[in-house]
């Protein structure tokens, strides 16, 4: 988790400097306001150490009795000279991970955890991530401006006073941390997300926290006197049974085959009955997995008797404890906890008693309040600790007395109803269904958006109905069509055109033009264009001498051009004598030729009169030849026109009959 030492502190966290996130680990940082302002570092950690116990025990009735999927949510000091933290190098504040793994409902009690902490401690902006990026933006997709995306979405979410804040592009293009966190400080009404992006949020996590406790799930299982003596001690330990059950391999699985620690009198030990608490993740991870049982543990005979399945459930746990025990004994993995000693040498590598003299009345202070601070914070970290150092205290737990008796004297509830393993369907087309029409509403806001801004740019004419159409309308339709801007999306007007300064390079210019004259006027040109190389290269684009260039400019193209121009028309006409293609055009200010008209006088009349062609009367004059020739067919004419809002009326004549 810690940061290179030579990373930016203003960098992304999703740059290129930094390694992968873990693909089922959601991330959260906590910044107090006071972060921004130069304090010592004593001071820092103080305030942040302070906070830290506020803030537990704000969140212990809301997480004593919850079971988390892999870890339990954890808070942690980051302060400099040495942070411990990803997301920032150089500001003071609290920071923790949690490994979610199959059960996504830890990541959104966590989402919830952090909404409630920025409600109860106004003073502060949380972020949170994980390895999809602003998965808070993803789930409100539908309502996000068009500028935000995960390109331009760093260090701009936070989470602040029970809100979504979004720090805007317009006041802020590339904002680094520092910059973002002041601006939501001082600006907090413009930061603020739309209502539709915070109600998407909040959407999601406003069952929590009763959700999270429908999401426990109790049942009564078989196992052995040691593994019920754990699970009694330590509830929690659950967690890395299920672990070491569902993630087992090869070399794992021979520990389970002798089951050393957990059943020591092999199929001679006696199974006792408890009742465990998981999440409906764990509990699905053990039901839907076939596990043949070692030979050395005592099933029950019967396999139709419901003990067999209350034995084989805990059968599963027992197993699962074994491997992880001995894997994590022999692999030399097993965690150093955080005792009072080793918190002590943290404090005094991170400089929190600022180089006192120990046994000096400050230092003294100093360290009764972190003594205190330990002690407040034991409770919370205790799971924490545990579940970091569990071999250590799976011996302490069975190195005290017990026996099987010790259990059976215990009333032991019910099994919770396990419908909704098997009724999920139910419940996972309720939620595409809400996805489907969460997507229909956006297509057609999309769609009215889209059909009101055509209008706008096309006119009326995309509005009227068939019986109003006016010719007229394509040509204009089709200009403002020709004269949107291209992109990978398609023709669309950009909004907020951010015109830059062209940049001309005006000897490549001429070079390039003087390059295409050679082409065409041969040794003469090339002569011309030689001796006008160096004026040319000087030239300054004023106002004043726009006139003078636009003339000697075109005088030295005219020179060289004249002669291959009239040799290129003269051949184009003696290739076009013999065709009617001319007479396919309406020039400006005619008629359309009629067909009675005889070719030759058409012929005749082209050489002598050079009148330009109406592009516009052209343009409507085909694509309603094109349209007519479909005969109220799909076809390519009705597919333009349609898509530029244009609706053409039937030919009647052709038609009709």
């Amino acid at each position: 988790m810690a940061a290179p030492p030579d990373s930016d502190p203003s960098s992304s966290i999703f740059s290129d400097k930094h390694s992968r996130l873990p693909d089922d680990t959601v991330f959260y940082a906590v910044f107090p306001d006071s972060s921004l302002a130069s304090s010592t570092t004593t001071a820092a950690a103080a305030s942040l150490h302070s906070l830290h116990i506020q803030i537990l025990q704000t969140l212990t009735p809301l997480t004593s009795d919850y079971i988390w999927q892999h870890q339990p949510f954890s808070l942690s000091p980051s302060a400099s000279p040495k942070p411990s933290c990803l997301c920032s190098n150089h500001l003071p504040h609290l920071h923790g991970h949690l490994r979610v793994g199959d059960n996504l409902d830890d990541e959104w009690f966590t989402v919830f955890l952090l909404f409630h902490v920025s409600s109860s401690f106004p003073d502060l902006s949380i972020r949170v991530w994980d390895s999809d990026g602003e998965f808070l933006l993803i789930e409100a997709a539908f309502h996000l401006p068009r500028w935000l995306n995960p390109q331009t979405s760093s260090n701009r979410v936070f989470i602040r006073r029970g809100e979504l804040h979004i720090v805007p592009r317009h006041r802020l293009r590339s904002p680094n941390l520092a910059e973002a966190l002041s601006f939501i400080i001082s600006f907090g009404d413009e930061s603020a997300a739309a209502p539709a992006v915070q109600a998407a949020v909040k959407k999601r996590i406003s069952e929590y926290p009763e959700k999270a406790r429908r999401n426990m799930h109790s049942v009564r299982v078989r196992v052995p006197a040691a593994v019920a003596r754990v699970l009694s001690q330590e509830p929690c330990m659950v967690t890395l049974a299920v672990e070491g059950f569902y993630d087992r391999d090869i070399d794992t699985m021979k520990y389970a085959a002798k089951m050393e620690r957990f059943l020591s009198r092999g199929r001679e030990e006696e199974l006792v009955r408890v009742s465990v608490k998981m999440s409906r993740a764990m509990y699905a991870q053990l039901v839907q997995q076939t596990f043949q049982a070692p030979k050395c543990y005592p099933m029950p005979p019967d396999r139709s008797d419901s003990a067999y399945v209350e034995a084989e459930l805990g059968m599963k746990i027992a197993c699962g404890l074994e491997m992880m025990y001995q894997h994590r004994r022999k692999d030399g993995s097993e965690g150093k906890g955080s005792s009072w000693e080793a918190f002590r040498e943290s404090l005094e590598r991170s400089g929190y008693f600022g180089g006192l003299i120990k046994g000096s009345k400050e230092y003294q202070r100093l360290m009764q309040n972190a003594e205190e601070y330990s002690r407040s914070s034991a409770s919370f970290s205790r799971a924490s600790e545990m579940l970091s150092a569990p071999v250590r205290r799976i011996d302490e737990i069975l190195a005290l007395p017990y026996s099987v008796d010790d259990f059976k004297r215990v009333d032991v509830p019910p099994s919770d109803d396990d419908y909704w393993l098997y009724n999920g369907e139910d419940e996972l087309n309720s939620e595409l269904l809400e996805r489907q029409k969460e997507m229909e509403l956006y297509d057609l806001k999309h769609k009215k958006k889209q059909k009101s801004k055509e209008q706008d740019n096309v006119g009326p004419s995309s509005s009227s109905g068939a019986e109003a159409f006016n010719p007229g309308d394509i040509a204009k339709t089709m200009q403002a069509f020709v004269e949107k801007v291209s992109s990978y999306k398609g023709a669309e007007v950009p909004e907020n055109r951010n015109l830059k300064e062209v940049d001309l390079d005006v000897d490549r210019f001429f070079k390039d033009l003087e390059s295409m004259m050679k082409s065409h006027g041969g040794e003469e040109a090339t002569s011309d264009a030689d001796s006008n190389e160096g004026s040319s290269s000087d030239l300054e684009f004023d106002d004043s001498e726009d006139e003078n260039d636009s003339a000697e400019l075109l005088e030295d193209m005219e020179d060289g051009e004249d002669t291959f121009m009239h040799s290129y028309t003269d051949a184009l006409n003696e290739e076009l004598k013999s065709t009617t293609l001319e007479k396919s055009f309406v020039r400006a200010n005619e008629q359309a030729p009629k067909k009675d008209e005889g070719t030759s006088n058409v012929m005749e009349d082209m050489e002598e009169d050079f009148t330009p062609v109406d592009v516009d009367v052209n343009l409507v004059k085909s694509l309603l030849d094109s349209f007519s020739s479909q005969q109220g067919l799909p076809g390519p004419a009705s597919n333009l026109l349609g898509l530029m809002g244009l609706q053409l009326p039937q030919d009647k004549k052709k038609g009709g009959k």
